[in-house]
């Protein structure tokens, strides 16, 4: 192929930064060894709703996005890399807790791509990112109604803070428009 007939993507992501809350996470600790806290947040790190699938699904939108909406594909970029944050918070906290860092859990099983929503169009891919948002934080309160410790569930409802700002971006997103499907 010659120079005249590449094609070039001209939607740079280097000065992509995580979009989260200016505030900070506190310490990641745990007040003993709790191998049915690990299961739980073994969950969120990569079940059927999880950081994981965030991560993936978020990825594979910002890469659709990017050669025909570029400010956009960079905001979902953001949110991607903010959620790459809760993943290793948790995963620190299982191991902290004596878990097994895997891609299985005990009520998902193996991780697979079946948990990501994949639309074709924009609007439907906020819609998915939106739903996906809105079940992680119902999954972490459950688990934090679940977990008597004080350390660890610090940890997710500084995390639950983000998902809800992640929530308000997405629907600032979904009111701009973005064609339709």
């Amino acid at each position: 192929m010659d120079s005249k007939n590449l094609m070039v993507n001209n939607c740079s992501m280097e000065a992509v930064r995580p979009i989260m809350m200016a505030l900070p996470y506190p310490p990641v600790q745990v007040r003993g060894k709790n191998q049915k806290y690990a299961d739980l947040l073994s969950v969120d790190y990569c079940g059927s709703v999880s950081e994981l699938s965030a991560i993936l699904q978020y990825i594979n939108h910002e890469n659709r996005m990017s050669c025909e909406h570029c400010p956009l594909a960079q905001t979902v970029l953001g949110i991607a890399m903010a959620e790459m944050i809760h993943l290793q918070k948790l995963g620190e906290l299982i191991c902290l807790l004596g878990g097994n860092i895997c891609f299985e859990t005990r009520k998902d099983g193996l991780w697979s791509p079946s948990c990501l929503t994949l639309p074709e169009c924009i609007p439907q891919m906020l819609r998915a990112d939106l739903e996906s948002e809105k079940a992680a934080i119902r999954q972490y309160r459950i688990h934090i109604n679940a977990i008597a410790d004080d350390c660890v569930n610090a940890v997710l409802k500084r995390i639950i803070l983000d998902e809800e700002y992640h929530i308000m971006i997405l629907q600032a997103l979904m009111k701009n428009g973005y064609g339709k499907c």
